[in-house]
């Protein structure tokens, strides 16, 4: 059943129908409600999986067929997305006439938790602790006071760092929760101090409070004359990758510039859409995002830049529109430059590749080849420039949308689920790209970058129980599947299956 597939193509196949599957696992604590969204990420890809399937079996669609697929995967998201809020919203209205009519009778209330106030509990436990909290008893009396029975039960303090942790009990939706403690909080001590709904490492809930002057510095002057020179740089290293491309090299030959103006200007519009629409969206959420620190290399021109939030995120909500609004922009600036240049690729066009060089890439192989056709049976293939730059944009995307640290792709994967698989994926990407290292040195370059550099991960929101919808969840999912497709090479055997090499 499998000769016509070699192993990587089932190990692709087996990651991602363990995506799915770990996605329907995750889905079923909720529900037909969960089940339904589930299906919306599965529609959502499914035209990725059936695409790459077929061309690894040897069938190749048309791009006709190829726009059939995401129109009909669209549709049918659009319709289960209308299913899901009729069924959420009468959820909701169950869950509200359960619980007003849930009244319990006095006396069947336990009475031993009744006889004191959540703050009487904490405020006796902090008293017994004997161990003196970093704020002042005052002010940590008034904090005490912000707690009640219908938020969060505190029933222990504990000191930490410059503020406190409260450990108790959540008695209503997280969300609700964490809004009304934070309001209680600004109305009884203004701006001085932050709170913090977040997990132990027991996975339970706990609110923790700290004064505002720990909240992110913005980026100093040296950082941001830093961050010109790296861009400045960046330009250079961009022109140079575009001379290298046209066969000489701009460091000797600076006057022939305007040969290469026209690929330096795409790759710089893919990076400034991409960095824009970060910021944007940031503003979108009253954020700050700092200055972007642009990696020069002579390879592609640049890696992209490294950035940081310089305010604390409300929620992980905020944290994956900020990650995902660049990848998507960027991504999607690169792709339609990929697909435009292979529809305007003919014999005689500007670039020659050599056909070995489409092996690289699955996305860019198999989409090539839909296009293109038998003309990647021929040794050199002609390309038109835009085919170029979409792939480089598509390359710099993926780079930054890699599952670790501070990555794009880290704090995507953080936003969805959580610290923990955050954590163990930014170990997991270091040991599979020092693994690759052994055969390419761009691997080893960003093993070296994720170690030193990136294997911190974002802080935590202030409401980190919160996770963001399916929908976001889907296209997270969607984003690190495409970073997968564009950075994992055919292997030869695939490769001749699919026409491509001859």
């Amino acid at each position: 059943m499998f000769t016509a597939f070699d192993n990587t193509t089932i190990f692709i196949l087996f990651i991602a129908l363990g995506i799915v599957g770990w996605g329907y696992y995750r889905a079923q604590p909720y529900g037909k409600l969960g089940v339904l969204s589930w299906l919306q990420s599965v529609v959502l890809i499914a035209p990725w999986l059936l695409f790459f399937a077929l061309a690894a079996a040897g069938i190749y669609l048309n791009l006709a067929s190829i726009l059939f697929l995401f129109l009909a995967s669209t549709g049918l998201y659009i319709i289960f997305g209308r299913k899901l809020r009729v069924l959420a919203s009468e959820d909701q209205q169950k869950r509200s006439e359960s619980q007003a009519n849930s009244t319990v009778p006095e006396s069947n209330k336990p009475s031993e938790p009744e006889e004191k106030t959540p703050v009487e509990s904490v405020e006796t436990l902090s008293l017994s602790q004997d161990k003196p909290t970093p704020i002042p008893a005052e002010d940590l009396k008034i904090i005490q006071s912000i707690f009640g029975i219908d938020t969060f039960f505190a029933t222990e303090t504990l000191p930490y760092q410059e503020g406190v942790i409260f450990k108790g009990n959540l008695r209503t939706d997280a969300d609700k929760a964490y809004t009304r403690l934070s309001e209680n909080l600004q109305q009884q001590t203004g701006d001085r101090f932050r709170l913090f709904l977040v997990e132990n490492p027991e996975g339970k809930p706990v609110i923790i409070v700290l004064p505002r002057k720990n909240d992110p510095q913005s980026t100093t002057i040296p950082q941001k004359v830093l961050a010109i020179i790296l861009l400045l740089v960046s330009v250079f290293t961009t022109f140079e990758a575009g001379s290298l491309l046209l066969g000489f090299d701009f460091f000797t030959e600076p006057n022939r510039y305007a040969e290469i103006l026209p690929i330096a200007i795409g790759l710089c519009s893919i990076l400034a859409i991409h960095e824009i629409a970060h910021q944007l969206m940031a503003k979108r959420h009253q954020v700050k995002f700092g200055w972007p620190f642009f990696i020069p290399t002579i390879q592609i021109g640049t890696f992209g830049a490294f950035n940081r939030f310089e305010s604390i995120l409300p929620n992980r909500t905020v944290l994956f529109d900020v990650a995902l609004a660049g990848p998507a922009a960027g991504g999607l600036l690169s792709l339609g430059m990929l697909l435009v240049g292979l529809v305007l690729s003919h014999p005689g066009s500007f670039f020659q590749i050599p056909t070995e060089y489409f092996q690289g890439s699955v996305l860019v192989g198999t989409l090539a080849k839909a296009v293109l056709g038998s003309a990647l049976n021929e040794p050199i293939v002609d390309v038109h420039p835009l085919m170029i730059i979409g792939w480089l944009g598509l390359v710099i995307t993926a780079i930054n949308l890699m599952p670790a640290g501070q990555l794009d792709g880290g704090r995507i994967l953080q936003a969805i689920y959580g610290r923990k698989i955050a954590g163990r994926s930014t170990l997991a990407t270091f040991i599979v790209l020092a693994i690759a290292s052994l055969a390419n040195s761009l691997a080893l370059y960003w093993a070296v970058v994720i170690l030193i550099l990136q294997r911190n991960l974002e802080r935590p929101s202030l409401n980190e129980l919160t996770e963001p919808d399916d929908t976001r969840a889907a296209l997270g999912l969607l984003a690190l599947f495409l970073m997968i497709a564009t950075l994992f090479p055919l292997t030869p055997a695939l490769a001749s299956r699919l026409g491509i090499g001859g």
